[in-house]
């Protein structure tokens, strides 16, 4: 029996945020929103496709709207 060897191509995901250059700002509720799960957690990096310095930055935004009453803690 023959195995075939497969190559496997990986496709290198850029950081969205780095291409587009956008601020992240606490009162941007719509941008944030896209970073949070339906239960109120925040996504990870590895589901979001966003670079370390970029993820820390929205956590951190999030959190800063989380306690100025912009955004919920969790989802009721």
């Amino acid at each position: 029996m023959i195995k075939s060897k497969m190559k496997v191509l990986k496709v290198k995901r850029t950081c969205g945020f780095c291409k587009k250059e956008e601020d992240i700002d606490y009162k941007n509720l719509e941008l944030l929103g896209k970073y949070i799960s339906s239960k109120g957690k925040i996504h990870s990096r590895r589901v979001t496709n966003i670079c370390a310095k970029h993820q820390r930055k929205i956590s951190r935004e999030i959190k800063r709207a989380r306690i100025l009453g912009l955004l919920p803690f969790k989802a009721s």
